[in-house]
């Protein structure tokens, strides 16, 4: 599923055609929690270029890990997931390093 809410605002209609592409291509291989440990396999398949990535970081749709691993930052927003059928991710490292906001999009636990 995708909220209109963020699909619809102008946020994400400012973003460029490619970069709301791979949004959404992203966001569908996305695990359980939303994150995706190979964004750079999935801007190969959709000839997504780096500065697409950038853009989805930049504009905060997207938060991008050290580890290479990125997070959809509102997937709870996107997703309501019945606990007997969530499976939690397997990158709790990065999983740590979020909060979850009142709203439903992660956010930095700095």
């Amino acid at each position: 599923m995708f909220s209109k809410a963020v699909i619809d605002s102008d946020d994400f209609l400012e973003l460029s055609l490619p970069a709301q592409a791979l949004y959404f291509h992203l966001t569908m291989r996305a695990d359980d929690d939303g994150f995706i440990n190979n964004p750079k396999r999935i801007q190969r398949m959709i000839d997504s270029k780096e500065d697409d990535l950038i853009e989805l970081e930049k504009m905060g749709f997207i938060f991008y890990f050290s580890s290479g691993v990125v997070v959809i930052t509102h997937w709870k927003l996107h997703n309501a997931i019945r606990k007997d059928r969530h499976r939690p991710t397997i990158h709790k490292d990065e999983l740590d390093s979020l909060i979850l906001n009142e709203n439903g999009t992660y956010d930095w636990n700095f």
